[in-house]
């Protein structure tokens, strides 16, 4: 009897014994693991997403605006490169976006321009527009813009009226067409106070309309008096009887102008006539290499109110004595890119650089907002200042108009555009008073 109960004592031990070791063995899982080192299985980063950011452009790559509209592409497709292969994409949350230009030709037309902008918004699914070229085009865009809330930059739409209607989404890179002829007015005031008398001629059109109804207020201001202001039709082949109308008020200065075409022939036929003044701006048409292609030596001392023109001195430095940040490309790594873009070694005209600075601050507002919500970039837009290779960027919330941004004045010295005004920006004196039609006819250049 004895012997069993050591038996079943003995046994009774064994039992508990494995019953030990098997909890054990249970309880092993839910020990803490050993760490692994981090070099030898280091964090995994989330690598970004990497998207395509459409911008849509209606670009005139025919009709009346074609050279404008050239230039404003090319621009365009210099900021998007910059943004993506310097710059990086835009980084937005977790995602990279490659900005791409997504345009269409809109003929130089209004009708076809509505249509681009309703299939960009509709169709495309495009939240961020560049407007056209020219003012009446970009006028009638924006309704379009508006109804389907899009933001639109206009990069070569000027007129102030545009930014008078009330329109959310709508917004400016240029400086209004109110900036536009005052600083040459400033000018010739300041070097000559006794030029007394001006005569303005100019296309029928709201961007000329708007730049003149300013430059008459501004020089009556200044002490001009107004001798003669009238229009000219678009499309106009023939200006001889109104310049012969100009000729007769005997004016000290001439302002005048629209855009390349009728620019041009104004120049062309103030030659013909011989009606000789002290001083000359023309609106868009010197700005182009081609005015001087066209003219030659008739376009010595023609000056012209620009956005943006090569030499100007906007850089990283500048930017940061003025306590803002700058962005995108610099002036000189823009000549080159705009170079292998457009595939030629004309040099870019101040519509490039505006439209890139268009592309550049639809960039640095969506990284400001980290959103794509038309909205909240809006939001960012009224907030931000920035300096790029154009110059300054800001606008005013309320209407979206451009505030920031500086005119320049250049004029056409020994076949070089150079600039003249203002003085901080110049890289050269104002000729002044321009040589006469005669005296170029037998080859002077408007150099000292």
């Amino acid at each position: 009897m004895r012997k069993g109960w050591m038996f079943l004592v003995a046994g009774l031990l064994v039992m508990a014994l494995l019953f030990a070791g098997c909890a054990q063995q249970q309880e092993k899982p839910a020990a803490t693991p050993t760490p692994t080192p981090e070099k030898t299985a280091p964090e995994e980063k989330k690598e970004a997403q990497v998207e395509t950011l459409y911008f849509g452009a209606p670009i005139s790559l025919t009709g009346k605006f074609s050279k404008e509209g050239q230039m404003s592409l090319w621009g365009m497709q210099v900021a998007a490169k910059w943004i993506n292969e310097v710059h990086g994409g835009l980084k937005v949350g977790d995602k990279v976006y490659k900005v791409e230009i997504k345009y269409y030709d809109d003929q130089s037309n209004k009708e076809v321009v509505q249509s681009i902008i309703e299939r960009l918004a509709v169709q495309d699914g495009v939240k961020f527009v560049l407007a056209p070229y020219s003012s009446g085009l970009t006028l009638a865009a924006a309704p379009i813009a508006e109804k389907y809330g899009v933001l639109m930059n206009s990069h070569g739409g000027a007129s102030d009226y545009i930014f008078e209607q009330g329109y959310y989404y709508v917004v400016q890179t240029l400086s209004p067409a109110s900036k536009y002829q005052t600083g040459f007015l400033d000018m010739v005031k300041a070097i000559d106070p006794e030029a007394k008398r001006v005569a303005m001629v100019y296309e029928d059109t709201e961007f000329s309309r708007s730049v003149f109804s300013a430059a008459k207020k501004h020089a009556e201001e200044l002490g001009f008096e107004v001798v003669f202001d009238k229009t000219y039709p678009k499309g106009v082949q023939d200006l001889s009887p109104i310049l012969n109308e100009l000729k007769a008020t005997n004016p000290d200065i001439i302002i005048g102008g629209g855009h390349f075409a009728d620019g041009q022939l104004l120049v062309s036929q103030l030659a013909d006539l011989k009606i000789n003044v002290k001083a000359i701006s023309i609106l868009v048409a010197p700005a182009l290499p081609k005015f001087y292609d066209a003219l030659g030596t008739r376009a010595e001392r023609i000056a012209a109110p620009a956005q943006w023109e090569v030499g100007v001195k906007y850089s990283p430095e500048a930017a940061e004595k003025l306590g803002v940040d700058y962005f995108g490309p610099t002036q000189d790594e823009f000549m080159q890119m705009f170079k292998e873009i457009s595939g030629s070694d004309e040099p870019p005209s101040y519509h490039a650089a505006e439209a890139a600075a268009a592309v550049l601050s639809y960039a640095y507002a969506i990284e400001k907002a980290q959103s794509l919500d038309p909205d909240k970039v809006r939001e960012a837009m009224n907030d931000i200042e920035f300096m790029c290779l154009y110059g300054l960027w800001k606008i005013d919330p309320e209407t979206g108009k451009q505030v920031g941004h500086e005119m320049v004045i250049i004029q056409w010295q020994g076949g070089t555009k150079k600039i003249i005004w203002p003085p901080e920006a110049a890289n050269a004196e104002p000729y002044y008073p321009i040589p006469t039609w005669e005296e170029k006819a037998q080859g002077k250049l408007a150099v000292k």
